[in-house]
């Protein structure tokens, strides 16, 4: 059975490409801090089961040290240049499209047809991984798709993965980290605690005051775990269940899908959402980082209080 160990295999590999290549590039004057680092990342991928709670916990400070300290610099890989991206967009035009919608399209195929099959009494994968173990197969077999159409070197998918993550930086593992953080807070019961400052300090007595409360944390606590996902967990267990579901009665699939979407709010404001926020000013070489969440602050505030008005007036009938 193909598990969730062959994904993590997998993306170990491109990680150790990546140190490799960031170490042999000598026009990068950090190379070896980003060999380390991502030299680091890779490590995780592939023993992170066997370093054990202690050795992953060092491996983080060190990534964090390698970050804050400055010593990730930028490489220049061995790639196209600008003018011949623009030849091969001329040449190839729409084609070009082609290994990206062969990612939803490979998706879909291993869901609906890989996950039923099964060998030797066993499923072919694992069914409570068969979408991102699909995923990691259509990855694959999309960079195959673009090596058969653009006719380029079998590396070069690997030196563009590379020029990727020099541009965006340690932020590209910021998702990651704040993810496990919330399973963390989620397993330390911090929602518990939340829920008694927050009863003990303010008084949620009336309906709205609930609503708010939580829409709002929801939104704040989002913006400080950089993910709602993590933050929903935490501020639900705290808030929502006990106070707007079991004292008001509220109702359930309407009060988390609201508060999901306010957590969604906190997302667009924050820099810690960096795979939201932070990444397309980098890709786009914009000269202020903070430019996207400026353009998205006057949506996801109003937004905010429109989503405090349809749970007060939805969740409660």
């Amino acid at each position: 059975m193909i598990g969730l160990s062959a994904v993590y295999a997998l993306a170990g590999l491109v990680f150790a490409a990546f140190a490799v290549f960031s170490a042999m590039d000598r026009a990068n004057g950090k190379r070896f801090g980003n060999a380390v680092f991502w030299g680091l990342v890779a490590t995780s991928f592939l023993a992170g089961d066997r370093l054990g709670d202690v050795g992953n916990g060092v491996l983080v400070l060190a990534l964090t040290l390698i970050a804050g300290l400055g010593l990730l610099g930028r490489g220049q890989p061995a790639t196209t240049s600008p003018e011949q991206r623009q030849a091969l967009a001329e040449r190839f035009g729409n084609r070009l499209f082609v290994p990206a919608l062969t990612l939803p399209l490979v998706v879909i195929l291993g869901v609906l047809v890989l996950k039923p099959l099964q060998v030797g009494g066993q499923p072919l994968l694992d069914p409570k991984q068969a979408t991102l173990i699909s995923l990691a197969l259509a990855a694959v077999v999309s960079v195959a798709v673009a090596l058969l159409l653009l006719r380029q070197p079998p590396v070069s998918p690997l030196q563009e993965g590379r020029r990727l993550m020099d541009t965006v930086g340690w932020a590209a593992l910021l998702p990651q980290m704040l993810a496990a953080l919330g399973a963390v807070f989620a397993l330390a019961h911090v929602g518990d605690l939340i829920g008694q400052l927050v009863t003990q300090w303010i008084p949620l007595d009336t309906r709205l005051a609930a609503v708010a409360v939580y829409c709002l944390g929801m939104a704040g606590f989002t913006m400080v775990m950089g993910n709602a996902f993590a933050a929903f967990p935490v501020l639900t267990a705290g808030i929502g269940l006990p106070i707007l579901i079991n004292r008001f009665g509220g109702d359930p699939a309407v009060v988390c899908s609201i508060g999901m979407l306010s957590g969604f709010c906190g997302t667009l404001m924050t820099p810690l959402a960096a795979n939201f926020n932070l990444v397309p000013p980098a890709l786009l070489e914009l000269e202020d980082r903070y430019a996207v969440i400026k353009a998205q602050v006057p949506t996801a505030l109003p937004l905010l209080i429109v989503n405090v008005v349809l749970m007060y007036v939805l969740a409660f009938r």
